[in-house]
């Protein structure tokens, strides 16, 4: 009975541990469930650090080609000229994530000519997403 009992409260606490690891994401490896992520702190500085060289206007080679710019939230936001890049709680449908976890066209994938983006960072991003993609 001591053994069965000890099983099933291993299996609980792993699948318990499990949850808290999936369920927190980035945001919360850094600072618990409830931390927030941030679009000046958190997500601006991976967009500035990959991105913004070449999605910038009025000359940068992503933001001819595409119209996206990534220097400014409200850039984020408005998109390309294509259509929206960001969908508001839903990052697995929103195009800027499809792009930087590769699951577009190679020609299309972000960055250009660069490695991908690490997890950590494409986490944070998709966690903004995940959150409402709010101006904070």
């Amino acid at each position: 009975m001591k053994i069965r009992y000890f099983a099933g409260l291993s299996v609980a606490l792993l699948a318990a541990a499990l949850y808290g690891l999936a369920s927190t994401g980035p945001a919360g490896a850094a600072g618990g469930p409830n931390t927030k992520i941030s679009f000046k702190g958190d997500v601006y500085p991976i967009l500035k650090g990959y991105c913004a060289s070449c999605h910038s206007p009025p000359n940068g080679e992503g933001f001819t080609a595409s119209g996206l710019d990534l220097t400014t939230y409200q850039g984020v936001m408005k998109g390309t000229k294509y259509g929206p890049m960001i969908i508001p709680g839903d990052p697995e449908n929103s195009n800027l994530m499809w792009l930087l976890d590769w699951r577009a066209s190679p020609q299309l994938r972000m960055p250009h000519g660069a490695k991908q983006l690490p997890p950590d960072e494409r986490n944070t991003i998709r966690a903004w997403i995940r959150e409402g993609a709010k101006d904070n």
